[in-house]
C-alpha cells in the first residue's frame, strides 16, 4: 500500500498544505501535483461529483506522490469506506455532533483491531486482491486517515472524549459552519471563533492527534504556531474567480461599450 505523504509530514513535524476542489477535472490534481502540493481535498458533501471522480483524482495524484482526502457524504457506511477502497489515502467526516458519532465512523472506517470496517481488499487500496490481507488491514489503520470536522458548537461539550478516541487520526476546524452555528455567520474575528480555533488545536496536539483547519498565506503562520499541521490553503473556483474577475476588470468598460476601431 502507498504511504501517505501527508502523514510521513505530519509524524515527522512538518504542515501539509493542500488544495480543495470543486470541480469535476482529474488534471487539475495533475497540476496540484506539478506545483508542490502535498495533498489535494475532493468533495463529496455539497458537490454533485462522483466516487468515479476520487479514482480519477487519486491515479493522477498518485504520479506526484500526492495525497487524496476525500470529504464524505453523510449517509451509509458505503458513503464512508468507498472513497478509502478507491485509495483516498484520508476521509474527512463533516459536522461530527458528538461523541457516539465519532464511535460510529470508527467502527466503519478502522479495521481490526480499532474497529470493524467491513473487508473487500479487491479494490485500488488493496492493489485488487494483489495484497496480502493481513498486510492490507494492517497498513490501511497505519496509512489511511479519517478526518472529522468540528464545525458545530454541539461536539465542543465533549471535544476531549473526542480527542482521546483511538481511531480518530485528525481535528478539523470549520469556522464558516461554526461561526452559523453560534449566530454569528462569517464574522470570523468574534472571540468565540478564535477561542474554539485555539481550543481544538490544542486538545488535539495533546490526545496526540493531528489538527486541520483552512486558513491561506495570511494566517499560515498563526495557524501553525496554534499547532495545526494541516492547512488547506485555497481552492479551484476560489483560484478561477480571482484569475477571471482580474482579467475582466481589467479591461476598460467604456472600450467594451463601444469599439474605437477606425476604417483606414
Amino acid at each position: 500500500m502507498r504511504k501517505s505523504r501527508v502523514l510521513k509530514i505530519m509524524r515527522d513535524g512538518g504542515v501539509a498544505v493542500s488544495a480543495k476542489f470543486n470541480l469535476d477535472d482529474a488534471r487539475e490534481a495533475e497540476i496540484a501535483g506539478m506545483l508542490g502540493y502535498d495533498n489535494v481535498w475532493i468533495d463529496l458533501e455539497h458537490v454533485p461529483n462522483s466516487i468515479t471522480s476520487v479514482g480519477e483524482a487519486v491515479r493522477a495524484a498518485k504520479i506526484y506522490d500526492m495525497d487524496v482526502v476525500t470529504r464524505v457524504k453523510r449517509g451509509s457506511y458505503s458513503d464512508l469506506i468507498c472513497p478509502l477502497e478507491a485509495d483516498s489515502t484520508g476521509i474527512m467526516v463533516p459536522h461530527l455532533m458528538g461523541l457516539e458519532d465519532a464511535k460510529r465512523i470508527v467502527y466503519y472506517t478502522k479495521f481490526h483491531p480499532i474497529g470493524r470496517r467491513p473487508v473487500d481488499g479487491g479494490n485500488a487500496d488493496g492493489a485488487y486482491t494483489l495484497e496480502n490481507e493481513f498486510d492490507y488491514i494492517k497498513e490501511a489503520n497505519e496509512e489511511r486517515f479519517v478526518i472529522v470536522q468540528i464545525e458545530d458548537p454541539e461536539p465542543m461539550a465533549e471535544l476531549e472524549e473526542i480527542c482521546a478516541l483511538p481511531g480518530i487520526d485528525m481535528i478539523f476546524f470549520g469556522p464558516a459552519d461554526y461561526s452559523q452555528g453560534i449566530g454569528k455567520p462569517f464574522r470570523f474575528d468574534e472571540p468565540e471563533i478564535q477561542n474554539a480555533r485555539i481550543r481544538i488545536a490544542e486538545t488535539a496536539r495533546r490526545h496526540g492527534k493531528f489538527a486541520g483547519t483552512v486558513g491561506g498565506p495570511a494566517n499560515f503562520a498563526e495557524l501553525v504556531d496554534m499547532g495545526y499541521q494541516f492547512i488547506n490553503i485555497t481552492s479551484d473556483v476560489v483560484a478561477l474567480k480571482e484569475y477571471w474577475k482580474e482579467k475582466i476588470n481589467s479591461i476598460d468598460p467604456q472600450i467594451r461599450k463601444k469599439s474605437t476601431y477606425k476604417e483606414k
